[in-house]
């Protein structure tokens, strides 16, 4: 931080390049954490969260000034509650005042007379205190006010001796619930130690958004960092020309709690048996934390959402994200003499055979992939992965497209591994018979047996039923000789497979009224029908497809404005949904001002 220095005999002048403030911010900092280690062994844990917030604040507010990101307004305000902070903490400290002028720069007493130190002193005095009062509640009322907050996280390090690449994927856990919460964040570690991306040196970064005061609200949240090795299956083995490159091992896995950092709003560094983090709650959504914290959070940081909707959908908010996880399975040695080492592959295809490109994000901070393979289990019968992937598909080919999942063993050996052919296939429809986006929840996938050539063809599997419940309904057997003549030329294994899927979606409902809305000129006849259906759907699902809802309503006014027909009919089930979310609204409603009614949902904050 310094410039040059001037030697003139025995003296020599340090010429300082930071701004006088940032020299006072760092002066302020270390006479305080002196202060403040002495607070904690003395037990004075009210004064030492209060010393502690104030350190983090300084420190923030520091490195956004050496960012020279802000512009010079912001600037001007950002060194005002700079120097308010550093003499309302010197203050609660007793320390010694500075008087400053009206800018915030510290009064020279050898240029400044004595009355205007005075007055300054005692201008400075009272608005201290007046400060001291406003402090206490200040950080409080910051997230008390907002709907929104976003656990931002720095991966400083990574020390694990590895010895291959691996990936480090890093998400947040409800250990009460036993699931996982947000969208990993993904970073891609080289064998040399440094992280694969050399661009992204010093700038790992992520904000998990979405998290609302629900989820402030946990019993406990933990932070989780998973290792997966790829390289060989065994580390031991030396011998790497002959052996199977590119296999995705387990390594480790590191677990933190940070309820108490989510819920006190702290910033704090933490080491993961390995991993070196930091991590610091944030107010607002992404939108919002991009403006107000633009140091930490830029174009350039990666974004790992909640999995699931966030208490306020914001208008504008189009997400068609599904997110797929791999359960668990059962899988025969058939001719082996040990279990199999399977590798799941999933892949997306149309109905036609196509694979669709770049729609599997397996975390965020990484490019959409072709397909993914899954973690191997060595010699494991019953192998459990839950493993989470994001599958983003353009929404106008979801309605054709599937999930394909192959199934095939891996040799440790590379010469074996290459003759290893897909034992099985398993596959299952995004959309429903009833136009209705694929059910939440688990399901039981039908796994089946061909030969490998055959799977390449996908009008060989996709009428036959794809899961076991479809099965049933379906009114396939399960045994005797008709069997084989309703399957074609695949066999259904002994083996099982099992997937969870959830859907976040603008777009895809899985509610089969509120669909029959929203697609209603495809069967006009049915449209006082889907109208009536309309006020069984509850408020929450009416607000993930507020604009579609409401421009099919008023659509629905205007192409059929020569009749009153619909007129009661869409004005009821307006006033219906607004009755049936419990909130406080006050709004209310004539039939004759039914043109553009405001609604209000007290619950959801959305105005329409």
């Amino acid at each position: 931080n310094m410039k040059w220095a001037k030697k003139v005999g025995q003296k020599e002048t340090i010429i300082p390049t930071e701004l006088p403030l940032v020299q006072e911010v760092t002066t302020t900092l270390r006479e305080w954490a002196s202060i403040w280690r002495d607070l904690y062994v003395g037990d004075k844990r009210e004064m030492f969260n209060t010393v502690r917030d104030m350190i983090y604040d300084l420190i923030e507010w520091r490195s956004q000034i050496l960012s020279g990101t802000l512009p010079q307004d912001e600037l001007a305000e950002l060194k005002q509650k700079v120097t308010s902070k550093i003499d309302y903490g010197n203050k609660y400290l007793g320390l010694d005042l500075v008087v400053r002028d009206k800018d915030g720069n510290i009064l020279d007493p050898d240029v400044t007379s004595t009355i205007s130190l005075f007055r300054a002193h005692e201008a400075a005095s009272k608005q201290i205190e007046d400060r001291i009062q406003e402090e206490k509640v200040r950080q409080r009322m910051i997230f008390a006010s907002t709907p929104s907050f976003a656990l931002f996280v720095t991966l400083k390090n990574v020390v694990c001796k590895i010895g291959e690449d691996a990936e480090v994927l890093m998400s947040l856990y409800d250990p009460v619930e036993s699931k996982f919460i947000s969208e990993n964040y993904l970073v891609k570690w080289s064998s040399s130690g440094l992280v694969k991306d050399i661009d992204q040196l010093h700038n790992l970064r992520s904000v998990f958004t979405d998290l609302g005061s629900e989820d402030l609200k946990r019993e406990k949240i933990s932070f989780v960092c998973q290792i997966v090795r790829v390289g060989r299956m065994e580390l031991r083995d030396n011998n790497t020309k002959k052996l199977t490159s590119g296999l995705r091992r387990p390594f480790g896995v590191a677990v933190m709690d940070v309820t108490d950092i989510i819920t006190a709003y702290l910033f704090l560094s933490l080491s993961l048996s390995g991993l070196w983090v930091t991590l610091k709650l944030l107010p607002g959504d992404i939108h919002q934390i991009r403006k107000d914290f633009p140091h930490l959070v830029d174009r350039s940081t990666a974004v790992a959402r909640k999995m699931g909707f966030p208490e306020i959908i914001m208008p504008g908010d189009v997400r068609n994200d599904i997110y797929v996880t791999l359960v668990q399975g059962d899988f025969d040695k058939g001719s082996k003499t040990t279990p199999k080492n399977v590798e799941v592959t999933m892949s997306v295809y149309d109905e036609d055979g196509k694979r669709l490109e770049s729609v599997i994000f397996p975390g965020a901070g990484d490019d959409g992939i072709n397909e993914y393979k899954s973690v191997i289990y060595y010699q494991v019968k019953q192998p459990r992965w839950f493993e989470t992937i994001k599958v983003a598909i353009p929404i106008e080919d979801v309605n054709r497209s599937h999930l394909r999942f192959t199934f095939r063993h891996r040799s440790s050996q590379d010469s074996k591994d290459k003759s290893e052919k897909i034992f099985a296939l398993s596959f299952v429809k995004l959309m429903r018979y009833d136009g209705t986006t694929l059910r939440d929840g688990e399901h039981d996938l039908i796994v089946y047996k061909a030969e490998a050539k055959r799977f390449e063809d996908s009008s060989l599997y996709l009428n036959l039923p794809a899961t076991k419940i479809e099965m049933e309904e379906k009114g396939y057997s399960t045994t005797g000789k008709n069997t084989q003549n309703q399957l074609g030329n695949c066999s259904i294994s002994k083996d099982s497979f099992q997937i969870a899927t959830l859907v976040c979606s603008t777009k895809l409902t899985q509610n089969v009224d509120l669909l029959g809305l929203l697609k209603w000129r495809s069967n006009t006849s049915l449209l006082q029908q889907n109208l009536r259906q309309l006020m069984k759907v509850e408020g929450g699902e009416v607000v993930k497809f507020l604009q579609d809802t409401l421009d099919a309503l008023f659509n629905i006014m205007m192409e059929n404005s020569d009749s009153d027909t619909f007129d009661t009919l869409v004005f009821d089930a307006l006033v219906r949904w607004k009755v049936m979310c419990p909130c406080s609204c006050q709004n209310t409603y004539s039939r004759d001002k039914i043109d553009l009614p405001q609604v209000h949902c007290g619950v959801r904050q959305t105005v329409f």
